[in-house]
């Protein structure tokens, strides 16, 4: 038994607070888009199918491995990492309080441009980022900072999702982005102090071999067919409730919920929830191992996407929204620990950058572009079909686990 003391000289240490600041500030920028800017179009006067399509400004999210190999070949006069990182949060702070001069309905172009450049360098950010925790941590750091990430990554979802949507009640667009750009100043002054990771092997000498080892490695090591059933099965785990959720605050809106009321319910207890998920997932993996959280999770992500059908259904009542949201975000963390896990296990640490990279481009990016559907989604079927449908999408996702990781397969295999 882990003794109280042991556990919190373990988060207390260097390491694990850097992995803190990182996550949140790499969770950021994509919180935005999740939470505040869906907030900032429905009040501008867009429709659910606009709101829909403009969430296809996540793309760098997906493609993002197409340009990571550039961050592990070259090296910048602040370091390898440190340098990249400077450039992407210098850039996302200057852009997140820009939106806020802009409408939506009158400058939709500007915004469409805007939106594309806090994607890419965002997602850029969580490239460098990625590799860098990766090169921090020893192997058995590896699952306290990943939880630690993951769960701060979370945390940042307040200040879109809450605070900024407080601050829109009652000031204008410009202030509450510009307010919400600040909080990328922690990040940028982390960036400042730390040091560059010891690396544990050399990087690539060549552009070429950044590119192409990388790919082959991962082909070469798990077949052909196996590599791309894990493509396909990153791509589907996770789709059902990230759909589910793209438009989960015009969908409260729509009901009849105010933006404090969101702000105050739905951020604070999705935010606590998902917490709690993901240490109490961490914690049960121990004793479950990978493969059997993944079903566990998963059944449970999968299932709690029809609480949002059940609130369609009853329409306003703040109790039902906080059991709703409560149960959703609980097994969305304990789902993403296992996901992330996942990942982790899957990826050759000589080419975590750009490994890394497509997994999350593919896990995160790929569903979000595909979330660009909703609005149709939701208009040909309604907000409570269109919850069945996306508690249906998740099927597939848990049907490839009896080929990606079975039940009885053990941890060594």
């Amino acid at each position: 038994m882990v003794k109280p003391t042991n556990l919190l000289n373990s988060f207390l240490t260097k390491k694990i607070i850097i992995c803190f600041f990182t996550g949140f500030t790499s969770g950021l920028p994509l919180y935005i888009f999740i939470s505040l800017f869906p907030a900032w179009f429905y009040e501008s006067g867009l429709d659910l199918k606009e709101i829909g399509l403009l969430s296809a400004c996540m793309a760098p999210y997906f493609a993002k491995f197409a340009w990571a190999p550039l961050f592990d070949r070259y090296t910048l006069p602040m370091g390898r990492r440190r340098g990249w990182l400077i450039i992407f949060q210098t850039l996302l702070l200057f852009l997140i309080a820009l939106c806020g001069f802009f409408n939506p309905a009158l400058h939709t172009n500007t915004i469409v441009v805007i939106s594309l450049g806090i994607a890419f360098f965002s997602a850029s950010q969580d490239v460098v980022i990625d590799a860098y925790r990766r090169e921090l941590l020893l192997d058995r750091e590896l699952g306290l900072g990943n939880a630690v990430h993951v769960n701060t990554y979370r945390f940042s979802s307040l200040v879109p999702g809450a605070l900024a949507l407080i601050l829109a009640d009652f000031f204008p667009w410009e202030f509450v982005f510009s307010i919400t750009a600040l909080f990328m100043i922690p990040g940028i002054i982390l960036t400042i102090i730390i040091s560059e990771p010891k690396l544990k092997s050399s990087p690539p000498k060549t552009l070429k071999e950044a590119v192409k080892d990388p790919f082959k490695e991962f082909i070469e090591r798990k077949g052909a067919k196996t590599a791309l059933l894990i493509l396909l099965f990153i791509f589907l785990y996770k789709i059902g409730d990230s759909m589910a959720t793209t438009l989960s605050t015009p969908f409260y809106l729509g009901l009849g919920f105010t933006k404090t009321e969101i702000a105050i319910i739905v951020k604070n207890v999705s935010l606590w929830t998902g917490f709690a998920g993901g240490i109490l997932g961490g914690i049960w993996m121990i004793k479950l191992g990978i493969n059997r959280a993944l079903w566990i999770f998963g059944f449970l992500q999968m299932i709690t996407i029809l609480g949002f059908a059940w609130l369609a259904n009853i329409g306003y009542d703040t109790t039902i929204l906080a059991i709703v949201v409560a149960l959703e975000f609980f097994a969305a963390g304990l789902g993403t620990i296992a996901f992330v896990s996942f990942i982790a296990k899957t990826t050759n640490p000589r080419y975590t950058a750009t490994q890394f990279a497509l997994f999350t481009s593919i896990g995160v990016g790929a569903v979000k572009l595909a979330s660009a559907l909703t609005g149709y989604l939701v208009d040909f079927f309604g907000w409570y079909y269109f919850f069945i449908f996306c508690f249906l999408l998740a099927i597939p996702g848990m049907l490839l686990l009896f080929k990606i990781a079975p039940w009885n397969q053990s941890e060594a295999s």
